[in-house]
């Protein structure tokens, strides 16, 4: 089960914000201010932290700088009733992975947290096998029969995603949610060209083959 820290200093909020991913299946901790989620963090792990930016003691950007500083890369979640292009700026170069501006639609908050956690999820592993085929996530390459060739970015983490899950189908959308980011404005006509360039690279490989399920999406099979 995944772990989810809630920090925002809005008591009310906060509840909510428990209450709604806890029905999702997390697990769920709730903590007023940036310190308080740092000293959380000594006592225990989390996946991710959904926080708030204008908080007492430490606010949310100073946070996520403390956080960055000590190495850590857990996935946060910015969540402010300031939509000013400067305060998002900020906030991204903090090392904010998603922004959300009050007030929260709540079934965009947890689509916004199932991606984030999949893509760290995908990075955290770092490596994927299927048969003698080998993807090193660190150098973006695929290794197969004694080649090695390096993809660029956003095609390596298609083939990557897929190949996590053979067998999985993953819809244009799921796949544009992941690779591209949920606010992308990228049309999903882009997934179908990085498919067929991926296609093409590996249309020799003895190990596996990316399927088109029509009108749904792609998979990954084993062979």
């Amino acid at each position: 089960m995944f772990k989810i820290m809630i920090v925002e200093d809005d008591r009310e909020l906060r509840q909510l914000f428990q209450h709604v991913l806890t029905k999702h299946g997390y697990s769920v901790r709730g903590v007023s201010n940036g310190q308080e989620a740092l000293d959380a963090l000594e006592q225990d792990y989390c996946d991710l932290i959904i926080s708030d930016i204008m908080m007492p003691v430490m606010d949310g950007y100073q946070l996520v700088q403390s956080l960055r500083e000590s190495g850590s890369q857990i996935p946060v979640l910015m969540i402010t009733a300031k939509n000013a292009f400067d305060d998002m700026r900020q906030g991204f170069l903090s090392g904010t992975d998603d922004y959300m501006v009050k007030p929260v639609n709540i079934n965009e908050m947890v689509l916004r947290v199932g991606a984030l956690l999949r893509r760290a999820q995908m990075i955290n592993d770092r490596r994927q096998v299927i048969g003698e085929t080998v993807l090193e996530c660190d150098s973006l390459t695929v290794t197969c029969g004694g080649k090695s060739t390096i993809l660029p970015q956003k095609e390596f983490m298609l083939l990557y995603k897929m190949a996590a899950f053979p067998g999985k189908i993953f819809t244009r959308q799921q796949l544009m949610d992941d690779i591209w980011g949920y606010d992308s404005g990228t049309d999903t006509h882009t997934v179908d060209v990085h498919i067929g360039r991926l296609r093409e690279r590996f249309r020799d490989n003895e190990d596996f083959k990316i399927v088109t399920m029509r009108g749904v999406g792609y998979k990954v099979v084993k062979l």
